[in-house]
């Protein structure tokens, strides 16, 4: 049997001026993310969608998740293969696509790693170390759109 996890989440909508959502118009996108532990997020909708710019929006945390998770696991891998990282940065982007009905979907997330290693001997393992946290990934093996992960030509 397949052992669980079970995050719980709290979502609190604080965008009411007064009026409720009387109009598209007479509401905030506010919104606050918290959890037991962690700091609360102050999250919002796109700025595209009447959001504020300020604040995190939900397309956001999904890239950045899946970046997260590439990176912890890469880290993971290289640690347990001897490959010493100084330093990682991911400058992640995602594209949705907005249908005319208002819906969309995100089309394609893309990862750009930047790594600093100990040696450079060691570059010889990004490749497979990149393959192997993407195919380990829990974030990227849970959604329906291509992740895809582009190295600098010199890594």
């Amino acid at each position: 049997m397949a052992k669980t996890h079970t995050y719980e989440t709290l979502v609190t909508w604080t965008g009411n001026r007064g009026t409720g959502t009387s109009g598209y118009r007479d509401y905030g996108r506010e919104h606050e993310v918290t959890a037991d532990g962690p700091p609360m997020i102050p999250g919002s909708s796109d700025p595209s969608f009447r959001g504020d710019p300020a604040r995190w929006n939900p397309e956001q945390l999904l890239v950045v998740s899946l970046s997260q998770c590439h990176m912890l696991w890469f880290l993971a891998l290289a640690g347990a293969k001897g490959v010493i990282v100084t330093s990682y940065v991911d400058k992640a982007s995602g594209v949705m696509a907005e249908n005319p009905d208002g819906s969309g979907q995100f089309t394609e997330v893309v990862l750009r790693p930047e790594i600093e290693l100990g040696s450079p001997e060691m570059a010889v393992h990004i490749g497979e170390l990149h393959e192997r946290a993407h195919e380990k990934c829990f974030i990227a093996r849970s959604v329906n759109f291509p992740v895809r992960v582009s190295l600098p030509a010199e890594q």
